[in-house]
């Protein structure tokens, strides 16, 4: 039997799935299935040296780009924070666009407003077209649309760019949940979903050493152009060429990853059998939508992304200003916001490592709500000359971040079936934007304990979802259990390749 040809598979995996008179089109297997059919098992072997060289292949060529545009997909949704305090809302004569009253909150929300009109629609695109190439134009067109802020005059100038990059931005975290699960093996991808997530910190950290940069030399040495747009220009282009690079590096399934050798790619494919989800799948299934509807999970997902991103939707767009309010100037909250990011890129590697590692991401990284409560009682409860201490509040707080990026690699590790897959992530993007909308609007006038509190309630709720999801799971891998022993006793099929759904396949199991 001879070798099988991956170029051709390339060309064919770009075409969908016929639908034959037996409705097979609602059963299409997988891609991965297509690509292993003619290739002899000896050919497919994958040990332990084997694997961890693939790995560290895959990590080499992957990690360092998805971790670099998840950074600059943070830092582009937070220069905005950084422009406030440099003099965005300053009245047009002063150099400023002339925001008043509670524009700069709407402004920081619409970007939300654009990213929940996108998320539906880029998702289904992200399963009918090939998956790099179409993030990496919107990673590109994204970073257009920032440089266009050098040239905004007014509030509603501002309002349709902050809306078009929400609608851009929308495909990063879906997109990049899909790779991760389609390179690595259950067991890794907790750490790796935490090691790109974990690089908003160091978009925080670079931007807050950047904007402090500009903000100081214009003060001191004068300037042509105001400072924010400066720092619009500068994160605009970088993120404009690294989507560039992303294009050319990233491929959109291991059949066309140009960096491996032929027998690689297949190899590739096989190692991530044990995920029992395949590669790709470019069939609208309605009743896996149906089911991701009915899941229950699915909807405690939702509540947790919902209700976790009212803290994370005020406190992005308001950390300079709040930072500002413990009795910093304008220049030392710039600078002083970059240690949090320092603090977030521990917190979730750890956090990731460590669920990874003791096989328990959700109780692992439910501790980090424990210490953002803490965090921001500090803020809500010291006396407002206490600013070390406030400000030391505001770091703890970088930890609650960790159970949303748990969840986030759940959807990749625990979500089986591609449109089951793609259909949550929509769902828990669309309750993530809203959170990030209503987040902002909790900053009202100028003294901001009613959202601080509301803030220690929001962690406290969550963690009690963290906990129901970390039962039901369990749960569930009972009931597999029992299945699987009846199931096993009447012989065992090849369900990997088939694109079943989590809870249709008897042989898959959820990490908790």
């Amino acid at each position: 039997m001879t070798k099988l040809d991956v170029a051709a598979v390339v060309d064919a995996s770009t075409n969908i799935w016929p639908q034959d008179t037996n409705g097979s089109r609602e059963r299409g297997p997988d891609l991965a299935s297509k690509v292993l059919t003619d290739v002899p098992s000896s050919e497919l072997q994958v040990n332990n040296e084997t694997s961890a060289r693939l790995v560290r292949r895959i990590d080499r060529w992957m990690m360092p780009i998805l971790c670099v545009v998840y950074a600059l997909n943070f830092l582009d949704k937070i220069t905005l924070n950084y422009a406030i305090v440099m003099g965005i809302a300053s009245p047009r004569p002063d150099g400023g666009i002339g925001l008043r009253g509670d524009q700069y909150s709407w402004l920081a929300s619409f970007f939300y407003f654009g990213y929940l009109a996108g998320e539906w629609p880029t998702t289904r695109l992200l399963q009918r077209l090939p998956l790099a190439k179409y993030l990496g134009l919107n990673i590109t067109a994204w970073g257009a649309v920032l440089c266009c802020f050098a040239g905004v005059r007014n509030f509603g100038g501002a309002m349709v760019l902050r809306f078009f990059m929400g609608v851009l931005e929308a495909s990063v975290t879906p997109g990049f949940a899909l790779i991760t699960s389609q390179w690595y093996t259950k067991r890794e991808q907790g750490t790796r979903t935490g090691l790109w997530f974990s690089f908003n910190g160091v978009a925080q950290i670079f931007g807050g050493v950047v904007a402090y940069g500009v903000a100081t030399g214009a003060q001191r040495h004068g300037y042509s152009m105001e400072p924010w747009k400066i720092i619009f220009l500068i994160c605009g282009a970088i993120t404009t060429a690294f989507g560039v690079v992303f294009l050319w590096i990233v491929p959109d399934n291991q059949t066309n990853a140009w960096w491996l050798t032929k027998q690689d790619r297949l190899l590739c494919i096989q190692r991530i059998k044990v995920n029992q989800q395949g590669i790709g799948n470019r069939q609208w299934k309605k009743y896996q939508v149906v089911e991701a509807l009915t899941d229950p999970l699915s909807w405690a997902f939702c509540i947790y992304a919902l209700i976790a991103m009212v803290p994370n939707g005020g406190l992005t767009n308001f950390f300079s200003p709040l930072i500002r309010s413990f009795g910093y100037t304008a220049e030392e909250a710039l600078l002083y916001g970059a240690p949090g990011g320092a603090v977030q890129i521990v917190v979730v590697i750890l956090s990731g490592h460590l669920g990874d590692r003791l096989k328990n991401r959700l109780l692992v990284s439910s501790a980090g709500l424990i210490v953002a409560i803490i965090g921001m009682s500090l803020i809500a409860a010291l006396p407002e000359n206490q600013r070390v201490g406030r400000l030391a509040g505001f770091y703890l707080n970088q930890a609650a971040i960790c159970p949303f990026v748990a969840i986030l690699s759940l959807v990749s590790t625990n979500i089986a079936g591609y449109t089951k897959k793609t259909t949550v992530a929509a769902m828990y993007l669309i309750a993530y934007c809203i959170g990030n909308i209503i987040g902002p609007q909790t900053f009202r006038g100028g003294r901001w304990a009613s959202a601080e509190f509301t803030f220690i309630g929001c962690y406290a709720l969550c963690f009690l979802d963290v906990l129901y999801i970390w039962w039901y799971y369990r749960r569930r891998n009972r009931e597999k259990a029992l299945l699987v022993e009846n199931y096993e006793a009447d012989g065992s099929s090849e369900n990997e390749w088939l694109d079943l759904t989590d809870k249709e396949n008897p042989d898959f199991k959820y990490v908790v």
